[in-house]
């Protein structure tokens, strides 16, 4: 049995990498997704599967556009039943070139749209909606230049915790999924050097694909983790973990 039939996800950076890998997987077990991207105007895609896929253009650090897309889900669906927010970027800025624009630019994106997509899908939300956040193992390391990035990253991990003490009571689950190095097209741009390097620091001796990071999210938004609020699943080869 399909593990999201009859489901209603919006997934906030759902096109490529591991947004896209979330969606394609979602719609494969059932789910009616809706995927938000900063590129490209509104389509729809089958996957070959019980879902489908409608692609909506949104700046996810916009609130009028945030606005929009749950205005939109709301008209056509009626409700929300799961919430991936996986919009974000990652800038390389040491302390002393960290700027006004890079500090907004990545709070903006990374932490804000978070907050208000939170915000307005809850209203949309009853018993049994789930709210998955795409984190990283940024947040609990330190990676020399990228201090913004991850302390976006440890704000998401927090906002889980709280959000899900304030849910609970409504059931609806909050969670987070945290990816390590993953072997998107962003990462393939790296030399070979610097991914022989990332991958020597991970136990598996690898990085991850997007594909495994879709599975840890269908994990938390389904009901195979029923009991499962306030959490961290990591993603990331043991890189972090051991």
């Amino acid at each position: 049995m399909s593990k999201l039939a009859n489901k209603v996800a919006l997934v906030i950076g759902g096109v490529g990498g591991i947004g896209g890998a979330i969606s394609k997987r979602f719609a494969s077990e059932g789910a009616q997704v809706y995927s938000t991207s900063r590129k490209g105007g509104e389509r729809a895609s089958e996957t070959g599967g019980l879902g489908s896929i409608r692609i909506i253009q949104a700046d996810a650090s916009e609130k009028a556009d945030l606005h929009r897309v749950l205005e939109q889900i709301r008209s056509e669906q009626g409700r929300i039943d799961v919430l991936v927010v996986n919009a974000g970027l990652s800038e390389h800025a040491p302390l002393k070139e960290i700027s006004d624009d890079h500090f907004d630019r990545t709070f903006g994106l990374n932490v804000r749209s978070l907050v208000f997509a939170a915000q307005g899908a809850i209203d949309l939300m009853s018993s049994g909606g789930t709210i998955v956040l795409i984190g990283s193992i940024a947040g609990d390391i330190g990676t020399k230049g990228y201090g913004v990035y991850g302390a976006t990253k440890a704000a998401v991990r927090s906002f889980a915790r709280t959000w899900a003490s304030e849910l609970a009571p409504r059931g609806i689950r909050v969670n987070v999924v945290s990816p390590g190095p993953t072997d998107t097209a962003m990462m393939a741009s790296a030399s070979q050097e610097v991914r022989d390097a990332l991958s020597s620091m991970i136990p598996l001796g690898r990085m991850g694909r997007p594909e495994e990071v879709a599975a840890a999210a269908l994990f938390l938004a389904s009901d195979e983790s029923s009991f499962t609020t306030g959490a961290e699943l990591a993603v990331d080869g043991g890189m972090a973990q051991v």
